[in-house]
């Protein structure tokens, strides 16, 4: 995955040390705060607190059998998603695109890009991904993207701040995936 920039190309590329301070605001400008409600998938009414930190990033970015994959134009970060090698499937998180751009197709294009990597290069046969229950709509987006909602379910981590501060008692993840 060399890339090659030109102003107007769009390249997917693996997360660098360096890009932690950039991967963190904009994972936090797409989640949380009051620059989160510019795009669609704001959690800001859900939980308060951070989203990640520099730490959390740069774990991420280290982890074997795992890629943070950065999306750029012109040289700006646009979106990011993580990656991670579990057995025969690859879990997707982390997913993030600049508030001001979502809905312009570019999710849908990072979306596509890590199912490549997950089939072609890991060769695993499913996307996993955990989404917060109360998240009807971006829950309807990726079910129209082919993920399948599962009916499994893990409790949110209260009380670790790490995660976030909720702002309501009945948050949980539910577990979703895709056949590739």
């Amino acid at each position: 995955m060399a890339p090659e920039q030109t102003d107007d190309r769009t390249v997917f590329r693996p997360a660098v040390p360096a890009d932690v301070p950039v991967l963190v605001e904009l994972v936090e400008s797409a989640y949380r705060g009051d620059a989160s409600r510019a795009g669609w998938t704001t959690e800001a009414d859900l939980l308060d607190g951070r989203r990640t930190d520099a730490d959390g990033v740069a774990e991420v970015i280290g982890k074997p059998d795992s890629v943070l994959l950065v999306t750029e134009r012109a040289g700006q970060v646009l979106a990011c998603c993580q990656l991670e090698h579990r057995g025969d499937r690859a879990y997707f998180g982390m997913f993030s695109v600049r508030p001001g751009l979502q809905g312009g197709g570019i999710g849908r294009a990072v979306l596509a890009e890590a199912e490549r990597i997950a089939r072609e290069e890991w060769g695993v046969a499913a996307l996993e991904m955990t989404v917060i229950e109360q998240r009807a709509e971006l829950i309807a987006w990726y079910e129209r993207r082919g993920f399948s909602r599962t009916g499994i379910y893990s409790p949110f981590p209260y009380g670790d701040e790490r995660f976030g501060v909720p702002r309501r008692p009945d948050l949980r993840f539910e577990t979703l995936v895709k056949s590739l």
